[in-house]
């Protein structure tokens, strides 16, 4: 488990006010979730607070230390398919770690990964706002998510870091995800090779070093938590909306995102085996834990205005407020300093739920025909922006330097 030092100690007793108290509170408290609950069923037990990425942390440091990266950066920008071989070129270590971390878990069913085909292509339009907008604003109150972010070299470019986490979305949802000309895979390993590199840089910044609680980020702890904050936030709300969901498709879409938390380097023994596990782990690692803080604040209001030189009139600053306050509720939306719109906050709260049974099928009727196209172009809008992003090579590089703001 994570020690309670004595900068937590100090902090706790006033520096970084109730909030900040809170959440040292919480990362001092037991883990108690079962590895029963997990993919194998067992495991340690052991507190993934105090867990990281060794293998990729090795390799990346050695990299970072031998001024390697920008090259290594050089060679990977051609490796974008799942099947593709390796670049030539590569260290041998990292080389052998890649080859390594590319392979799928044992416990992966390709038959479920099949039905999450089924499951995406059914719902993908509104699960980008999800991911947008349910998952992608709670990062803001995710504090340790928060402070990682605004601190490292994500902080500097929003709209670059925002489009690398569209990418990893627009990937698990594509019908070859994890097939050999799919991209979910190349996503995925070089996620978790920058994630190293975050690991090895933020503990060099004093300005994350004087605000963060913790002696070394992204934890395995921290990445479920961030990976509770895109499927189980994406579930609850379509079990909120009551979207019938066939239980092979539901299956399916846990099980795209378990390989992916896999593919990321968390042990098996932290990846839930159903939707009930995924949601008592939430309900102890992420609802708790959701807080403002400076950094946080600030990182919403750049995502809020990512579409104000936009082409696009329904993508403005207000109806990207009222969506999120619709996703997280009010009380987020007050952290977040997000008032309420007097035309999208009622219309999303009255025909939201029945526009999406309408695309369901599970209702005829309810939504009003201008309402119904209303929604339909925004998200239209939506989808259109990401994947125009997304035409673009998406390079997910390892970073070299923390935010260059912030030293």
């Amino acid at each position: 488990m994570e020690s309670l030092s004595r900068r937590n100690v100090l902090r706790a007793g006033g520096v970084i006010g109730a909030a900040g108290a809170v959440a040292v509170a919480t990362s001092a408290t037991p883990w108690t979730w079962s590895p029963a609950g997990a993919v194998p069923g067992t495991g340690s037990g052991a507190d993934p607070r105090g867990v990281w990425d060794d293998e990729a942390d090795r390799v990346v440091a050695g990299l970072l230390d031998r001024g390697q990266v920008p090259a290594v950066n050089q060679l990977l920008r051609g490796w974008t398919k799942n099947g593709q071989p390796l670049p030539p070129g590569l260290p041998n270590e990292l080389r052998d770690f890649m080859e390594h971390a590319r392979q799928l878990p044992s416990w992966a069913d390709q038959g479920k990964l099949a039905d999450a085909v089924l499951f995406n292509q059914k719902r993908g339009t509104y699960l980008g706002v999800l991911y947008g907008f349910a998952s992608g604003m709670m990062s803001t109150v995710i504090p340790k998510e928060a402070r990682a972010v605004y601190y490292s070299k994500g902080g500097a470019d929003m709209k670059d870091r925002i489009t690398k986490t569209a990418k990893l979305g627009y990937d698990i949802g594509s019908l070859n995800a994890y097939q050999p000309d799919g991209e979910m895979i190349v996503t995925c390993v070089k996620t978790r090779l920058a994630h190293s590199a975050v690991r090895h840089l933020l503990p060099q910044s004093p300005h994350w070093i004087n605000a963060a609680e913790e002696d070394k980020p992204i934890s395995q702890a921290d990445i479920m938590v961030t990976w509770h904050s895109l499927p189980t936030t994406a579930m609850r709300n379509l079990q909120r909306w009551k979207v019938p969901i066939p239980a092979n498709e539901s299956e399916g879409f846990l099980h795209s995102w378990q390989v992916s938390a896999a593919m990321l380097g968390v042990d098996d023994q932290y990846i839930p085996n159903s939707w009930a596990t995924a949601d008592s782990q939430a309900k102890q690692v992420l609802d708790p834990i959701l807080a403002p803080t400076p950094e946080g604040i600030k990182l919403a209001d750049i995502l809020l205005d990512l579409g104000f030189n936009l082409d696009l009139t329904l993508l403005s600053r207000g109806v990207l407020g009222a969506l999120t306050r619709f996703m997280l509720g009010d009380q987020v939306a007050g952290w977040l300093n997000i008032p309420r719109e007097p035309v999208w906050s009622p219309l999303l709260e009255t025909a939201w739920g029945p526009y999406v049974a309408v695309r369901e099928g599970a209702l005829d009727l309810g939504v009003p025909k201008e309402a119904y196209w209303l929604f339909d172009e925004f998200l239209r809008q939506f989808v259109l922006l990401y994947m125009s992003e997304l035409r673009l090579p998406i390079n997910i590089d390892i970073p070299v330097f923390n935010n260059p703001h912030y030293r």
